[in-house]
């Protein structure tokens, strides 16, 4: 059992953690997470409403009886969501562990802290993840340019980026983008993180509640197979490539704004990929470790496939590097 600051913090058995989703953080996938001893988080904002989020926190909980957390994503909007009612809903549900994303948070770490909720902040760099930690989050979740969704502007890779952040964060730090196997996780904890953070990984299993057709899309495709949009805006996030992402990119190329391309990117034509399986009907986040993915188990066995062999990497393959003088000699 591989143990780290963070899984003593969130109680939960294995430094492995499903992030929120867009349209795929839902009580089925989440419980299936918690059930093979990660921490898994529902995404609050695909739930219509505050009282749809307290459902589905009801509904997970018929589900599991082990610990999981709910994500909450603050944006800038024209109209932003009633984020206070979601937090609300959050607390009044006995949730312990919350991820926050996006700008400011600080009015709600203070409100989650206040209620002994644990507060996980994900940052796309090491400054973002300084102001976390003043702001007294409780762990950082550090997102390389590799990563699904939103990479940040600055393009920097988590082999840098990680240790980087390892080396001024002084509390727990899960590491996102790119992992999917028993080798990302090894890397990660030698680059000075406390786990990972799995998205498109978790996408392609078993209990994840997206259409069938869009988990084998992602085994098919390789590491090419993402684009990133939004680039010229300064909001570049990172999707899987199809017909949309490839207009979307020349559009913007051109000169286009976000009002020139609001209905192909729009929100609802994403969550219809999921729903109808035809990968081309809008846009949808994957990212680069596609080229990882080999095939759709359960998340029991997905866990405890990392689990195993990421312990055996580290007893077998890297402590047999290890050449004592007794033993260079008796060689």
């Amino acid at each position: 059992m591989l143990q780290t600051r963070f899984t003593k913090l969130v109680g939960v058995q294995h430094p492995i953690v499903q992030g929120g989703m867009q349209w795929v953080g839902r009580a089925e996938l989440v419980a299936a997470v918690a059930n093979a001893g990660a921490l898994g988080f529902i995404t609050a904002l695909t739930q219509p409403t505050p009282e749809d989020l307290t459902k589905e926190i009801a509904r997970c909980r018929d589900l599991t009886d082990k610990p999981f957390g709910v994500n909450l994503t603050i944006l800038p909007a024209i109209k932003p969501p009633p984020y206070a009612e979601y937090r609300a809903a959050i607390i009044e549900s006995g949730i312990k562990v919350v991820e926050t994303a996006g700008n400011k948070p600080q009015e709600h770490v203070d409100e989650f802290r206040k209620h002994g909720v644990k507060v996980v902040h994900k940052c796309t760099s090491v400054r973002h993840a300084l102001s976390a930690e003043r702001m007294g989050v409780d762990a950082i979740s550090i997102d390389g340019f590799e990563c699904a969704g939103h990479p940040g502007e600055d393009d920097t890779p988590g082999l840098i980026l990680i240790p980087a952040a390892a080396n001024k964060i002084k509390i727990p730090m899960i590491a996102s983008g790119g992992f999917a196997d028993a080798r990302g996780l090894v890397a990660a904890l030698a680059l000075g993180a406390d786990g990972i953070n799995m998205g498109t990984r978790f996408m392609a299993t078993r209990e994840s509640p997206i259409h069938q057709l869009i988990k084998e899309k992602i085994v098919a495709n390789d590491e090419r197979e993402t684009e990133l949009i939004f680039r010229t805006m300064r909001n570049t996030s990172r999707v899987a490539k199809n017909a949309v992402s490839t207009k979307v990119v020349a559009m913007e190329k051109e000169g286009a704004k976000f009002e020139d391309i609001r209905e192909l990117v729009a929100g609802a034509r994403g969550k219809m990929v999921y729903a109808t399986g035809n990968s081309d009907e809008g846009i949808w986040s994957a990212g680069q470790v596609q080229g990882l993915i080999q095939d759709i188990p359960t998340c029991a066995e997905l866990v405890s496939r990392i689990v195993r062999e990421a312990e055996a990497i580290i007893r077998n393959r890297l402590e047999g590097m290890i050449v004592s003088k007794q033993r260079e000699a008796a060689e």
